[in-house]
């Protein structure tokens, strides 16, 4: 690896339940030079979630004082619960010559881009339809219907913010969906 090689910085992002989390998995086992990144958050861990892994599960005021103290590249609150991708996680991950994957919203891609030093390009992952998209979150039996409703709400709020991104993806088929993204990556770190 050269001394000029700058790892990229991957953005997913996409209304709740349009594949992002599928796509970024699929994106690390087929290529270990990206690691997600792990964000923090205040919600619950889900029963299949482990702290450290899926994310790093910590309490409002621990979350605030790391705000506080400018750790986060981006955070944002979402559904009453916090989220944010800290600086020293990202860190740790280029410092070893590694690209970082984000599977993150509109609000924190935006606030990524305002660190002009990175080497950033963002996707957003659009379902084919809102009704695909309410198939697809009930199907996925990780949310209540309350959860759902809100979920639905926000895709209207979502969708509004593609222009801001570099890619627009319908994954209407996560095989073909995964490919665009792959010549995405390789177009843009030549490989």
């Amino acid at each position: 690896m050269s001394d000029r090689y700058k790892p990229l910085l991957l953005v997913l992002s996409s209304p709740s339940g349009a594949g992002k989390t599928t796509l970024s998995k699929k994106i690390q086992q087929s290529d270990n030079t990206f690691k997600i990144s792990v964000s923090h958050t205040t919600r619950q861990p889900r029963a299949n979630e482990v702290d450290g892994v899926d994310y790093y599960f910590i309490n409002t005021e621990k979350f605030e004082k790391l705000i506080s103290s400018n750790s986060f590249y981006e955070y944002c609150k979402i559904f009453g619960n916090y989220y944010g991708t800290s600086k020293s996680s990202v860190n740790q991950i280029t410092q070893k010559g590694l690209n970082v994957l984000f599977d993150i919203d509109w609000q924190g891609s935006k606030q990524l881009g305002k660190f002009k030093e990175l080497n950033l390009v963002r996707i957003f992952i659009l379902p084919p339809s809102k009704e695909e998209l309410e198939k697809r979150l009930i199907e996925r039996n990780q949310d209540d219907q309350e959860s759902i409703k809100k979920r639905l709400l926000a895709y209207s709020e979502d969708i509004k913010h593609t222009k801001e991104y570099d890619h627009v993806i319908v994954n209407d088929n996560v095989e073909d969906c995964f490919k665009k993204i792959k010549k995405i990556i390789s177009e843009r770190i030549g490989s």
